[in-house]
């Protein structure tokens, strides 16, 4: 039996299942031992803010939320100054917060969300993907060059230095 998987964009009513699952997140990097999201970002506010300015999405499953993912157009003040460089300056897709419900964990559902991005990216005529993570966030490092993402250095951001990559999609 095939799932049916679908980003779509969250909405307010999505709001508290969405802080359910970025709580979920936050608990399994600190049981990681990852000092990411550890500082009291994100949070509520995070997410409510995301919802209102359209940067949230949702990755469902069979019609259940399984994924949240912000999605932000060429806004990261914090990319415009990299050690390192890009290997674009055209438009690009930012990727935050990525975080999957307990009971999806570990069944490669990131994976299809990077497909998806992908996917969205393209069909909106924009060149790439940007993201960053933590230095010690091992999961997302491992799914980034399994995507094909390239790193591109080091950017300060919430507080610390992230590892920062980029992917060109067209």
């Amino acid at each position: 039996m095939t799932q049916e998987i679908k980003l779509r964009k969250a909405e307010i009513n999505d709001r508290d299942l969405i802080w359910e699952i970025i709580q979920q997140a936050i608990e399994r990097r600190r049981i990681d031992g990852s000092t990411q999201w550890q500082n009291g970002y994100p949070n509520l506010d995070t997410v409510e803010s995301d919802i209102a300015k359209n940067f949230g999405y949702v990755l469902t499953v069979d019609g259940e939320i399984a994924v949240y993912v912000a999605l932000i157009f060429n806004d990261e003040p914090a990319y415009s100054t990299i050690e390192g460089a890009w290997l674009s300056d055209g438009e690009f897709v930012v990727v935050h917060r990525v975080a999957v419900l307990e009971k999806f964990a570990g069944q490669g559902l990131v994976k299809k969300l990077f497909d998806h991005i992908e996917f969205f990216t393209k069909e909106n005529g924009v060149q790439s993907v940007k993201v960053d993570t933590n230095f010690d966030n091992i999961a997302m490092l491992k799914i980034l060059e399994k995507q094909g993402y390239s790193y591109c250095g080091e950017v300060f951001l919430a507080g610390g230095m992230r590892k920062a990559f980029e992917k060109i999609i067209i």
